[in-house]
């Protein structure tokens, strides 16, 4: 008898572990099913604001660039030139990459090259070590190697002030000069000493 009236206690744990597996089986599915719901009913209602927006782009978009006019990249050899400031005792190590926007542009500007390094050195010496430190300056001089190298290869140069001078009065006129030859310059390494 003992044997028996000590088989019935152990039997109730193991109802109670049963009943306690059932209770959290059961609270997970729950969590599982609500979790799917609230991603569902966010998928839809992202959807539907897709669909309210129409042809209208989302102002972060992305504009992928065509792959067919990717530009063409040309580093130039890093320059080491002195600086316009007070005592001449400071000088600019800089490194240039130009962006142009084809092969053919590339072979022009290379015919052109002497010059156009003699230029970006003479652009670089009227500066002084403040302006090169600064965003403004860099971008200035940037500005100013693109209408150095369009001049030199006898492309039209439009003046910048005068540009928004016209433009306040009355709207911009569409120009029909070519475009510039350098679309933009990177600048790969700027140290000033």
């Amino acid at each position: 008898m003992s044997a028996a009236a000590t088989a019935v206690p152990a039997e109730a744990p193991k109802k109670k572990s049963k009943k306690l597996l059932f209770i959290i089986i059961g609270v997970v599915l729950l969590a599982l099913i609500g979790g799917g719901a609230a991603l569902f009913i966010m998928k839809k209602n992202a959807a539907a604001a897709e669909d309210e927006m129409g042809d209208e782009e989302p102002v972060a978009a992305h504009v992928a660039k065509d792959p067919k006019h990717a530009p063409v990249f040309m580093p130039l050899e890093n320059m080491v030139v002195n600086l316009a400031d007070a005592g001449g005792a400071r000088f600019i190590q800089l490194g240039l990459t130009l962006q142009v926007q084809d092969a053919k542009t590339e072979a022009d500007v290379k015919t052109y090259m002497p010059s156009i390094r003699s230029d970006i050195l003479m652009l670089i010496s009227q500066r002084t070590a403040d302006e090169m430190l600064q965003v403004q300056g860099k971008e200035k001089l940037a500005k100013d190697i693109i209408a150095a190298i369009s001049h030199e290869m006898g492309y039209e140069v439009a003046d910048a002030e005068a540009e928004h001078a016209d433009e306040a009065p009355k709207k911009k006129k569409k120009s029909k000069t070519p475009p510039n030859p350098v679309q933009a310059v990177l600048f790969s390494s700027l140290i000033v000493q």
